[in-house]
């Protein structure tokens, strides 16, 4: 067997011992963002949660499943509570704290939403001036200059679900979130009718899952990455993908472009 072939496979086996000795499920924590993880009825679900679970029951690893809001989940992996967090944006500054898989789970894409009777076109950041923007607590924007602009207000709401209701209830002026967990949240809330997005995106990222910064979890990230390559190769994956994917109307219903 060919030397990079035996590496693999030890990389693998390490991986499987070192949770084997720990004897414990894997605990990883997230925060609700459908589609790509939340509840239904009390059970994970989501295009990334069912992703993670698939690659994590072909390393045979055990999982521990537990939604926390998002600055606790970041806590409990800084605090040890925890061992893994699903869907996170890859920064440098975290990069000393946590292991990160290689391979993302899901690409975003940042909008403006607006209520439909108030409409406000974003193209450049001079169209904020003056207006007041529903962001989330904890969450990482990939746009440096939205993120330190003060031509407009930033206010924080407890969840994804309390921001867009500010916004039909006129409280914030438009609401930054992913383009399809946006979309994907108006439906559920019955708001779909009642909100569009900017088609000018703010900025794009990755969601990976990160693992507590421990030499016995670099295994374990190593073949994650690996397993998670290979199932995207796969007609499982494809499938997967299309039964999360909007309806081909959704992003058109909704969205204001500046001629």
């Amino acid at each position: 067997m060919p030397l990079f072939q035996r590496q693999i496979i030890a990389i693998f086996l390490l991986g499987c011992l070192a949770l084997a000795a720990r004897a414990e499920p894997l605990r990883v924590v997230t925060e609700s963002w459908a589609p790509y993880v939340y509840e239904d009825n009390g059970q994970p679900a989501g295009l990334d949660y069912e992703i993670a679970a698939e690659v994590l029951r072909r390393l045979d690893v055990e999982v521990q499943w537990q939604f926390l809001p998002w600055k606790r989940c970041l806590l409990a992996l800084e605090q040890g509570q925890a061992d893994a967090i699903l869907d996170i944006f890859r920064l440098a500054e975290r990069e000393r704290q946590m292991l990160f898989v290689e391979e993302p789970l899901s690409e975003v894409e940042f909008v403006l939403f607006f209520a439909r009777n108030r409409p406000y076109p974003y193209r450049r950041l001079e169209d904020l001036r003056d207006l007041l923007v529903g962001t989330s607590p904890g969450y990482w924007y990939n746009d440096a200059e939205f993120r330190r602009s003060r031509l407009f207000t930033r206010e924080e709401a407890p969840s994804h679900e309390a921001n867009l209701g500010k916004l039909v209830r006129n409280r914030v002026d438009l609401v930054v979130n992913d383009r399809r967990a946006g979309l994907f949240l108006a439906a559920r809330l019955g708001l779909d009718q009642r909100l569009g997005y900017n088609t000018q995106a703010l900025g794009h990222d990755r969601l990976y899952l990160a693992l507590r910064r421990d030499p016995k979890l670099q295994p374990l990230a190593s073949a994650f990455a690996r397993e998670l390559r290979r199932f995207k190769l796969e007609a499982a994956y494809a499938e997967l993908q299309a039964r999360y994917a909007e309806p081909a109307d959704a992003a058109l219903a909704g969205a204001w472009q500046r001629p």
